[in-house]
C-alpha cells in the first residue's frame, strides 16, 4: 500500500482552466497525489492567482512541480502555442501522463438572441479547442495515459437559455466514447466527469432559478456539490484506480442527473 501515499507520483498532468474554480481544485488535488502540473490560464488578470497556486502546489511536502502557461485554447494557433512551450521546458523528454481538458465558457442567451459571434465564443473553446488541443498532446501521451473532459449535467438537460453551452458539454461525451475507442491501444483512457452545479465563478452567471431547483431536487442533501469532490473524482481516473474505466460519462451531481 505504501505506493498509494502518491499514486500520481512521476505524473505529469496539464490541466486546462486552471486558474480558479474546479480547474484549480484538480490542479491541486492531482498535485497532493503526487504529480507535476501544468496549468493554462487565458487571461492576464489571473496571473498572480495563478503564480500562487503554483507556490501552493511547490510548497507541498513532496514538491511537485507546477508550470504556468498563458494561451487562448479558442484561437486555432493555441495548439502550436501549447507543445512548443512544452517541448521547450521537457525538450525531448516531453511526456504527459494527464490531460484534464477542463477550460470552458458559457453565454445565457434565448435562441432568438444567439448570433454567430455566441456560437464561436462557445464551441470554439469547449469543443474546437478540445479536438485541436488533445489531438496536438496525443503524441505526447505516455502509454496507459489519461484524458478527461470535464463536461457538465448540463449536456443531457433542459435548461432555458443555456442551449451553446449545454449543446457544446453534449458534443464532449460525443468525442469522449469516440476517442476512447481509437486509443484505447496502449492502455490510454478517455472519460468524460460532467459536474452538477458547483459554487464556483462560472455558477454565477447560471439564472438563479435554475440552481435553486436543482439544489431542491439534489437527493444528496440538497445542496451544491463542492470543487474538492469534483477533482476528487477526476483524481481517481487519473490513477490507476480508473485503468479499467473509459468512454464513460460519469454524472457527478450528488444523484441529481442518473445516467
Amino acid at each position: 500500500m505504501a505506493d498509494y501515499s502518491l499514486p500520481l507520483s512521476n505524473n505529469v498532468a496539464l490541466i486546462t482552466g486552471g486558474s480558479r474554480g474546479i480547474g484549480e481544485g484538480i490542479a491541486m488535488e492531482l498535485a497532493k497525489r503526487g504529480a507535476s502540473v501544468i496549468i493554462t490560464y487565458v487571461s492576464s488578470k489571473s496571473e498572480a492567482r495563478v503564480k500562487k497556486i503554483c507556490a501552493s502546489i511547490e510548497a507541498l511536502p513532496h514538491k511537485p512541480s507546477a508550470r504556468r502557461l498563458q494561451v487562448d485554447l479558442s484561437s486555432l494557433t493555441a495548439p502550436e502555442v501549447v507543445t512548443s512551450s512544452l517541448l521547450e521546458w521537457r525538450s525531448k523528454d516531453l511526456k504527459l501522463d494527464i490531460l484534464v481538458n477542463n477550460a470552458g465558457t458559457e453565454k445565457v442567451k434565448d435562441l432568438g438572441e444567439i448570433d454567430v459571434s455566441d456560437y464561436n465564443a462557445v464551441f470554439n473553446l469547449n469543443v474546437r479547442g478540445v479536438i485541436l488541443l488533445t489531438q496536438a498532446l496525443v503524441p505526447y501521451l505516455a502509454d496507459n495515459g489519461r484524458i478527461i473532459n470535464i463536461g457538465s449535467v448540463g449536456g443531457r438537460s433542459a435548461f432555458k437559455s443555456l442551449s451553446l453551452y449545454c449543446a457544446s458539454k453534449a458534443a464532449l461525451e460525443g468525442l469522449t466514447r469516440c476517442w476512447a475507442a481509437e486509443l484505447g491501444g496502449n492502455g490510454t483512457t478517455v472519460n468524460c466527469v460532467c459536474p452538477g452545479p458547483v459554487q464556483s465563478e462560472l455558477l454565477d452567471n447560471i439564472p438563479k432559478d435554475i440552481v435553486e431547483k436543482q439544489k431542491a431536487s439534489t437527493p444528496i442533501q440538497n445542496r451544491l456539490g463542492t470543487v474538492e469532490e469534483i477533482a476528487n473524482i477526476v483524481a481517481g481516473l487519473a490513477g490507476r484506480d480508473g485503468a479499467w474505466v473509459t468512454g464513460q460519462t460519469i454524472s457527478a451531481s450528488g444523484g441529481w442527473a442518473v445516467y
